[in-house]
């Protein structure tokens, strides 16, 4: 494409993000089946992206600190977040199931898949009961090294269920997995969050990525009503 100096290029204008009201997001966990109703609860209670509900191990969990652990997550940053009080017994309890299944199986587990280099640092650490996986699948699978290993709970059956659940709760919105994050944010700023420790929860680089739920808000227009009402 030919460049003309002197002409700065169009940008892309941002949509507003698909945004559900508290009550739309209750309804539309309370039609998925388990284990997607603790992930999306996790998504909406903690502002989680799909991808990093479905990767968090037991040892992200802090009931002590009432937090999560976000590793690796866009851009490749670790961050905390809240741990939504409501999911202790129901987290407590699923930690519990798995430190059952990983302490019955009979000789040495499947190990689970690790990030980056850390299988060979260290070769048992997939095997450690802090490495395991909240919500597993049920299959293993192959690494790059060949070796059967057991992965997370694969996104797309998360944004399969969510997708159904939406339709089901009769929204009638463009709604997904992320729009549970969206409503995080939304509520975080409606209850009168600081706009940066709402940007610090979700992992913002950029404060204007922040910003732009309070033109989701709308801030109740300065107490602009419509001339019809």
């Amino acid at each position: 494409m030919q460049h003309i100096d002197g002409i700065a290029r169009a940008k892309k204008p941002r949509k507003l993000p698909v945004v559900l009201s508290h009550e739309e997001a209750i309804s539309v966990i309370a039609q998925l089946p388990p284990p997607h109703r603790l992930i999306a609860s996790l998504m909406y209670g903690a502002g989680l992206r799909v991808s990093e509900a479905c990767r968090l191990r037991i040892k992200d969990v802090d009931f002590n600190l009432h937090r999560l652990v976000i590793r690796s997550s866009k851009g490749g940053k670790d961050r905390t977040t809240l741990l939504p009080q409501t999911l202790f017994t129901e987290l407590e309890e699923l930690i519990a199931q798995r430190t059952h299944q990983h302490a019955s199986q009979s000789g040495m587990p499947a190990p689970v898949t690790l990030p980056y280099a850390l299988a060979r640092k260290y070769p048992n650490a997939g095997c450690a009961l802090a490495w395991q996986w909240l919500f597993p699948s049920e299959s293993l699978c192959q690494d790059d090294d060949g070796r059967w290993v057991r992965h997370h709970l694969h996104i797309s059956a998360v944004q399969k269920a969510v997708k159904k659940s939406i339709a089901a709760a009769g929204i009638h919105k463009a709604a997904s997995c992320h729009s549970f994050r969206h409503t995080f944010a939304t509520q975080l700023l409606r209850q009168g969050t600081d706009i940066r420790t709402a940007q610090e929860l979700l992992g913002h680089t950029d404060l204007n990525t922040t910003k732009i739920y309070t033109h989701v808000l709308g801030q109740d227009f300065a107490g602009v009503r419509s001339p019809l009402d």
